[in-house]
């Protein structure tokens, strides 16, 4: 075996039929072997300084200034060339420079079907090869150059032919492969069918008995193959989808501009084949090989589809993965392929994007200027309730039917239409929006309906005026343009759905009368409607009527400055009775109710005025409190000259008083609580985002929200912990429950001590001979002990339920809470009395013990 171990891996690796056949490999290693010692590489004296002489001269040749400026760049560019160190080859590097130089470029060829097609004249090749002999300058005169050497190609082309088989003609080949283009089997190579609908195709070659198919060129023909697969599936995609009656526009949309491509590419076929058609009528015998100086080639072919490989493989990623997604997602899924630092696929992508995404942006731009939504085929991130798509709300002319609005239920509420109409689909929405700018988007045509179709605004051709002048045409290549319109026209349409609301629904008016009738801010309705109410809510519930209800309301409207609030406001207040049970009285059932329609209702829903409703007997009931416990202490007041006669209930009326001062306090700070620390201030900050205007109906319907629910859980000194929520409302309940029986208890012994006092004064006036009407009997002593022990319980139980409260609320976690608990607590009394009790237990024990 020949001792040159590369040169025996070059011919393995040239002929794979050397690696089985000894005798081959050594006869071909041989032959190479000699083939190189016959022409040995040229020796050329490597002068540095000569050959740039003979460059600059050359470069000189000639008078105009245009040489010498050249002459002086190229010894600027040398002495920089030479003092690189990167370079270690430098006299090769000029000497290979001065051979480009000396050639002269070729005449261009006819362009008869594509420019490049064309090969070089003979006589360019002539002077390449050529290029080893004038390559350097001679120091012992011109020397003949050896004969030109034959190729690597060439000796195993004589090997073949030794062997007695010749490679398939290339012009043959070149038939098949343009059928593998269009994703057709040719003769010689061709596709293989697909054992299952998802196995990929593999591609088999067919040798003839006299030629055959060399390994480089079936590699060449693989790659060129993988063309005409991916033809095949981009185009089964669109026959497929053609054919599916549910496919999407954006889809649909897809699908033309992929079969605009493949339209292109059927040209570059039709083109290609003409010139192979060309090319074969040139051939005088089908069997010899093509002329390899001009015509098309299998390497030219590479290189003209070079671009539409890429394209080819763009469209089919597009198609794999739209299969399992459709409308706004599908444009998603396009746009992720942006991001992407070949400028060849990002163009190619944008322009696909331009054309796939005009469906959407035709359904964008009905939503957003006109409020309409048209997709068929909830391709679009904005989806109908089908439930809703038709509901709508009439108002009445004169009067306002609020019976009918009530027995509709919440099913029918504006909010339910504002909210559940329309949902957003983030799955559906293009990334190249964003969340935030969707959201907009979704606000402005669902603004845009609600204004058409709910509030019956009939300044909605001003409205679509405006948008219509501030709209541009809609498309994916102006994104930043895209983003001015939405904005704007989120703009417009917001602020006229706050303008509908505010100026023609008067929504200001209805919340501050919620505010002020059942929240009882307005305080001399609340005192008017509580004293013409007194008399008949004292009585059992099955004794109330409801006419008399309402009397006691319109009274107290009439009596107060309420009867300056608009009509429309002062129409929706109602008194009615709540189920009752028996022996139940007026005060446990009685509610104010505040009565609202569409589109009011979209704010001012079921849920809130339910909350209001809540409030409302809470406040009632503390309002009563008050006002109970002041006349009983008046009352106490104007009869203390007459009780006090009684000198064993001295001490007795001395700690009732104490115990309802202490009462009074605790409600009235409840009370100031309500109303200024948490309604008031709500208040201004629910007023501060009315006046803002800003952003959305939703903001407006979350600012309202919001204001009630802050006021339920602080004025009901909610807690946060679960279970717990109640505890804290429960211990006001027990006290407010024993100031209740405390007044009662109190109210039985004014009355027995009046009756005492009297019986005492009579027997004065017998004593001193005066006759006065016989005085009524006392109740007796026991009746006193057990209305002493009535009123010592009741008071020891408000105090421990207030205590309670006291050291609660401080626990709270809202902060505003526990500004109640100073309030209470802001001189030490309920601590200081908490301490006594302790110690009374405490010598209470001992003494047991």
């Amino acid at each position: 075996m020949p001792p040159a171990t590369p040169l025996l891996s070059l011919v393995q690796l040239l002929v794979p039929q050397t690696r089985s056949n000894p005798k081959l490999r050594n006869d071909l290693v041989e032959k190479a072997q000699a083939i190189l010692d016959e022409h040995p590489a040229p020796s050329v004296e490597t002068d540095i300084s000569h050959l740039g002489g003979l460059m600059k001269r050359q470069l000189q040749q000639g008078s105009s200034a245009t040489a010498a400026m050249n002459a002086q760049r190229f010894t600027n560019l040398l002495s920089r060339f030479l003092d690189q160190d990167v370079v270690t080859q430098k006299h090769a590097t000029l000497l290979f420079l001065q051979s480009l130089a000396s050639v002269s470029p070729p005449e261009p060829a006819p362009r008869k079907y594509l420019p490049s097609l064309g090969a070089p004249p003979p006589q360019s090749r002539e002077r390449a090869s050529s290029l080893r002999q004038t390559s350097g300058p001679r120091t012992n005169g011109d020397v003949p150059s050896p004969a030109q050497p034959r190729t690597k190609a060439e000796l195993l082309k004589e090997h073949r032919l030794n062997q007695g088989r010749q490679n398939l003609p290339e012009h043959l080949l070149l038939r098949d492969v343009l059928y593998l283009l269009q994703g057709i089997s040719g003769k010689y190579v061709h596709f293989s069918d697909a054992q299952t609908p998802g196995d990929e195709r593999s591609l088999v070659f067919i040798d003839p008995s006299r030629y055959v198919i060399p390994a480089p060129t079936r590699e060449l023909i693989h790659r060129l193959s993988e063309l005409g697969h991916l033809y095949s599936r981009v185009s089964s995609f669109i026959q497929a989808s053609e054919g599916n009656v549910s496919a999407g526009l954006i889809k649909q949309s897809l699908c033309h501009h992929l079969q605009s491509q493949l339209s292109e590419y059927f040209r570059l076929v039709a083109v290609l084949e003409s010139q192979m058609a060309q090319t074969a009528g040139d051939e005088t015998d089908s069997t010899s090989l093509p002329r390899q100086d001009s015509g098309l080639t299998l390497r030219r072919l590479e290189v003209w589809v070079e671009e539409w490989r890429l394209r080819m493989r763009m469209m089919s990623v597009c198609v794999e993965g739209c299969k399992e997604t459709s409308g706004g997602a599908l444009v998603s899924l396009i746009h992720t392929y942006t991001d992407n630092g070949d400028p060849f696929v990002r163009q190619f992508t944008d322009a696909l994007l331009e054309e796939v995404s005009k469906p959407f942006f035709s359904t964008l731009h009905r939503w957003i200027y006109f409020g309409e939504l048209h997709d068929p085929f909830l391709e679009f991130f904005v989806a109908v309730d089908p439930n809703l798509a038709d509901q709508q709300y009439v108002q009445s002319s004169n009067a306002l039917d609020f019976t009918s609005e009530r027995s509709k239920g919440k099913a029918d509420s504006g909010l339910r239409l504002w909210k559940g109409k329309y949902k957003f689909r983030l799955e559906m929405l293009p990334r190249f929006l964003g969340e935030e700018f969707g959201r907009k988007i979704f606000s402005t045509g669902k603004s845009l309906n609600f204004i058409r179709y709910s509030c019956h605004d009939s300044d909605w051709v001003t409205t679509r005026n405006k948008l219509s002048n501030s709209g541009k045409v809609l498309r994916y290549s102006d994104i930043s343009g895209l983003e001015r319109s939405i904005d704007a026209a989120y703009r417009i349409a917001s602020q006229r759905l706050f303008d509908v609301f505010f100026e023609k629904f008067k929504l200001r008016d209805h919340l501050l009368a919620c505010k002020n009738y059942l929240l009882l801010s307005n305080g001399d309705f609340a005192d008017h409607l509580m004293d013409n109410l007194t008399s008949n809510l004292s009585r059992p519930a099955n004794h109330l009527s409801r006419h008399h209800l309402t009397g006691a309301l319109e009274t107290s409207i009439s009596a107060t400055n309420s009867r300056f609030d608009p009509p429309d406001v002062l129409r929706r207040l109602d008194a009615r009775m709540l189920a009752y049970n028996h022996g139940e009285i007026g005060w446990d059932v009685f509610l104010l109710e505040y009565k609202v329609d569409a589109p009011i209702d979209t704010v001012l829903d079921p849920a809130s005025m339910e909350k209001y409703s809540i409030l409302f007997k809470y406040l009632w009931r503390m309002k009563r409190l008050e006002t109970v416990l002041r006349e009983s202490w008046m009352k106490l007041a104007c009869g203390s000259k007459v009780i006090f006669r009684i000198p064993e209930l001295q001490h007795h009326w001395h700690q009732i008083h104490i115990s309802m001062a202490e009462m009074i306090f605790f409600v009235r700070q409840l009370r100031s609580f309500s109303q200024l620390a948490i309604i008031e201030q709500s208040w201004r900050e629910l007023s501060e985002v009315m006046n803002k205007k800003e952003e959305d109906l939703d903001s407006l319907i979350n600012a309202h929200q919001t204001y009630i629910n802050n006021i339920t859980n602080r004025v009901l000194l909610r807690s946060t912990r679960p279970g717990k929520e109640d505890v804290v409302r429960q211990l006001v309940d027990e006290a407010f429950e024993a100031m209740l029986q405390f007044k009662e208890a109190t109210d039985d012994l004014y009355k027995y001590s009046l009756g005492e006092a009297a019986r005492l004064d009579s027997e004065k006036d017998a004593e001193r001979g005066v006759y006065t009407a016989p005085a009524t009997r006392s109740l007796g002593k026991e009746h006193l002990s057990r209305t002493l022990r009535l009123v010592e319980q009741f008071s020891v139980g408000f105090s421990k339920a207030a205590m309670s409260v006291y050291s609660d609320v401080n626990a709270l976690e809202d902060q505003e809470c526990k500004t109640l608990s100073v309030q209470l607590g802001f001189s030490d009394y309920y601590t200081s009395k908490r301490q006594i009790w302790k110690q009374q237990q405490q010598s209470q024990d001992s003494r047991a013990s």
